[in-house]
């Protein structure tokens, strides 16, 4: 999966015009669109991370390729910048400072073994017993956690099923495409 930094640009414009259009729906669309015949029409899924004067203040994403990636970044960056059960929602006073960044999502690969998560190329997403959890491949990295760390967090704090629970969970890796409005701050 390739995006150009016009693709990039447009579903940055789309993540900050839905958060934008929620606060003050008088705001109208502008910038550039993503065509219907172009990268923005795969299926695929997205995480949008926002964050304001460096603190993370929302994150929220689907693996969900049923719904075409604009879908997902309009409907992912209104429910991380209103929805993140961790935080309160985006406040008007914060859009001048609001940086997003997108994670665009390949397909998740099953694995058998922990060697086969390449640490900062490889998020992951387990589940086991209806509990489910997953961290970006950049996490691992900002983190500086070994694999264990990486799976044992993921476990204890985001599926809930303890720090060895990844031992007995269907385990996933994917990749993602990650970039934020710091990348093009035109677009800011």
């Amino acid at each position: 999966m390739m995006l150009s930094d016009d693709h990039k640009r447009s579903l940055l414009c789309m993540a900050r015009q839905a958060i934008y259009r929620h606060l003050d729906p008088t705001i109208l669309n502008k910038g550039p669109d993503i065509g219907t015949d172009d990268a923005g029409q795969i299926k695929c899924g997205v995480f949008v991370s926002l964050y304001v004067e460096g603190r993370l203040r929302g994150c929220i994403g689907t693996f969900s390729e049923a719904n075409i990636l604009t879908d997902n970044v309009k409907n992912m960056a209104l429910s991380s910048s209103t929805s993140d059960s961790r935080f309160s929602p985006i406040q008007p006073s914060e859009l001048d400072s609001l940086k997003i960044e997108l994670s665009v999502l390949s397909p998740r690969k099953q694995i058998s073994d922990k060697n086969e998560i390449i640490l900062g190329r490889h998020g992951i997403y387990m589940e086991k017993d209806n509990r489910r959890g997953t961290f970006l491949p950049q996490v691992a990295t900002e983190q500086n956690w070994s694999i264990d760390e990486f799976l044992g967090n993921c476990a204890r704090h985001k599926a809930k099923i303890g720090w060895n629970g990844w031992k007995e969970a269907k385990l996933y890796t994917y990749e993602a495409i990650v970039f934020s409005s710091d990348d093009f701050p035109e677009e800011n």
